[in-house]
């Protein structure tokens, strides 16, 4: 179009110069294409009087053929401009300057002018395309415009590119932080089954045939198809002693992809003979029901036999607290009285409270705090435990003395004003409703009441040694301030510092467990009680018993054992929360704990085996809180290096119970 407009000005222009007047030509001269001027007016003004005037135009066409055009001055457009090529130059000089100089500062456009300007010769003649265009104010504006519109394109191009490589960024990012680097076993990559995505492609395929397989089996028999049936029940056989127990192909049998080739071709004649969608998909559906069913009974049984495995002693374990007590009648052992008396009761020490009928995890806990300690001659160790286990208690803390430091052992029984008169979950531990609770044959106990509800029977809930963590004040009166040690912890570095943490008024020192959602007071007491939602809030923060430092004299201010009493006797009928320690701790000491760094107590060594080692290995103490602890074959094996080390497995009683490593 653009090409069209020029011919018809250059001819036009070379028609008007020869033929009209000079009146014509002057005004002509005058005229400029801007946009107020009128060529319709100027027109009207100049040739009213006269005869149209011809004008025959030369263009090329899209083919690029030559063609030529008569058409009369009255026919064009009024956009059309008049022009002197002679003029041109001083015409050009008239134009923005700031325009030019504003479009010069493009380089591409430059270039272009340039290349107009060599491509051109005004020398070579008529016909010749003139070497300047003339340039208007309004296209160069219409021109600078467009560049603008194209670099304000390519800058908001260039920062959506940007803006999108941020957030592919920031989401990698956010989804790097959902991966849990530290269970190995089962998110790594180099584990030996990534080694080959399709390393047990064979293996897959011939569990899906076994699964149609039994499926078809069982539409063939109802069926009458008894060849088709023993043939898919004899291919399944075989497939599943190809198998075996291997967890990969390169642990299968030789000839497995046979055997599987051969069920596929059985399954292919069942699929064509047997194939009802309805059918098959119920027949899939009561599988599957059937298969959940089964792995539900596994796991109730399975947590049964775990709950069992729990509560009972092992033969070595059994066998070395006989031994002691023997030895410690008939050497005369109980003739003797406790070393370094006069520290017992002497509030400048570091104390430490162990309740346990375990004589070697007492051990354990009293030689790792010892051997970490920076001075363990003022440390004072109180250890208080049952009838049974008294003598062998003190049996071995009297032959094995832990260096420097001093060692009490007491026995429960001994405690006069610990009775059920007192007491409040003692008169419950005696009650009917407690022991039909725990031995009554046909209690819901049994595999039907779920692994919830069986943890919750396990001896140890009976004992109060368990609950005796509430009478501190009461057992140890003469002391300031104590650390409460579970016998399931070991002890990793000096504890010393945790005398000299401020509690700042409040009653327990303890690390909290509640991370997100996790671990909160909901957890453990029911909410749906009145008595508990109009006095706790579900999103409280838990904590952990097994290393807390207890403040006794502000114990006593805010009387918190009878603040225990009340809310036991408020859950006698245990509608509050079920039995164990834990949940009347939370209550009893409500906005009364102060929380202690992460590092002092690291927890879950006895039911997580995904913890972060290096955790483990930083924390002042470690607790083999769970089923798993560390002297039963139960234990995670990866942690129990962390407790054995403590263990004295020269010592002759170990040796002759067959207690190693």
């Amino acid at each position: 179009m653009e090409l069209l407009k020029f011919f018809f000005f250059i001819f036009s222009v070379l028609f008007l110069h020869h033929v009209a007047d000079s009146t014509i030509t002057g005004s002509c001269d005058q005229c400029h294409r801007t946009k107020e001027f009128d060529v319709t007016s100027s027109r009207n003004r100049n040739y009213g009087d006269e005869k149209d005037i011809d004008i025959i135009a030369t263009y090329s066409d899209a083919s690029g053929h030559i063609r030529l055009a008569r058409l009369k001055m009255r026919d064009l457009s009024d956009s059309w401009v008049w022009e002197n090529p002679s003029n041109a130059n001083t015409e050009q000089q008239n134009y923005s300057q700031g325009g030019i100089e504003s479009l010069r500062t493009d380089s591409r456009f430059e270039d272009n002018l340039k290349h107009s300007e060599d491509e051109h010769d005004p020398e070579e003649g008529f016909g010749q395309i003139p070497h300047s265009l003339p340039m208007t104010p309004v296209k160069i504006k219409r021109r600078m415009m467009r560049l603008e519109r194209r670099k304000a394109r390519a800058a908001e191009l260039s920062q959506q590119n940007k803006e999108n490589d941020n957030r592919i960024v920031s989401e990698a990012i956010e989804r790097s932080k959902e991966f849990d680097t530290t269970i190995k076993g089962k998110y790594s990559i180099w584990r030996k089954e990534y080694e080959n995505p399709n390393s047990d492609s064979t293996l897959k395929l011939m569990r899906d045939q076994i699964i149609m397989a039994k499926a078809y089996s069982n539409i063939a028999k109802s069926k009458n198809k008894t060849a088709l049936y023993n043939a898919l029940v004899k291919h399944s056989r075989d497939s599943k002693l190809a198998i075996g127990e291997a967890n990969s192909d390169a642990e299968l049998q030789t000839g497995a992809l046979d055997w599987a080739k051969a069920m596929g071709h059985v399954l292919s004649v069942a699929k064509d003979r047997l194939y009802d969608c309805i059918l098959v998909a119920r027949k899939l559906r009561a599988m599957l029901q059937s298969t959940e069913n089964r792995v539900n009974m596994q796991k109730k049984r399975s947590a049964s036999l775990i709950q069992l495995a729990a509560k009972t002693v092992p033969r070595p374990l059994h066998c070395l607290p006989l031994q002691l007590a023997a030895d410690y009648y008939l050497q005369g052992y109980h003739k003797k009285g406790n070393l370094g008396e006069e520290k017992i009761d002497d509030p400048s020490l570091y104390h430490y409270a162990i309740f346990s009928d375990n004589v070697l995890a007492a051990s354990v806990v009293v030689n790792s705090t010892v051997q970490n300690a920076n001075d363990p001659e003022k440390h004072v160790f109180h250890i208080v435990t049952d009838k049974l286990n008294f003598p062998s208690m003190r049996m071995w803390f009297l032959i094995n003395p832990p260096s420097k430091a001093t060692i009490e052992v007491q026995n429960i029984d001994d405690f006069k004003w610990l009775n059920s008169s007192y007491c409040s979950v003692l008169r419950q531990l005696e009650s009917a409703r407690i022991k039909e609770y725990y031995f009554k044959a046909n209690h819901p106990s049994s595999l039907s009441a779920g692994s919830d509800n069986l943890k919750y029977r396990n001896p140890k809930y009976l004992s109060m040694l368990n609950h005796l963590r509430f009478y501190l004040p009461e057992v140890y009166p003469k002391l300031d301030k104590i650390l409460f040690l579970d016998d399931d912890i070991v002890v990793q570095k000096d504890l010393t510092p945790l005398w000299s943490i401020d509690l700042k008024g409040m009653v327990i020192g303890a690390v909290e467990t509640c991370k997100e959602s996790f671990h909160r007071f909901d957890k453990y007491l029911n909410f749906s009680n009145p008595l508990i939602s109009n006095n706790f809030s579900p999103d409280a923060c838990g904590w952990a018993f097994g290393m807390n430092v207890f403040d006794l004299k502000e114990w006593k201010k805010r009387n918190i054992t009878g603040i225990y009493h009340r809310w036991q006797d408020l859950n006698e009928d245990r509608t509050l929360w079920k039995l164990g320690t834990l949940p009347p701790g939370l209550i009893t000491f409500y906005k009364l704990t102060y929380p202690l760094d992460r590092g002092w107590h690291v927890l879950g060594l006895g039911y997580d085996p995904a913890l972060n080692l290096t955790e483990i290995e930083n924390a002042a103490v470690v607790h083999y809180n769970g089923n798993y602890k560390p002297w039963l074959n139960l234990a995670v094996s990866k942690y129990k290096s962390f407790w054995s080390k403590y263990v004295m497995f020269d010592n002759p009683y170990l040796q002759v119970c067959n207690l190693s490593e």
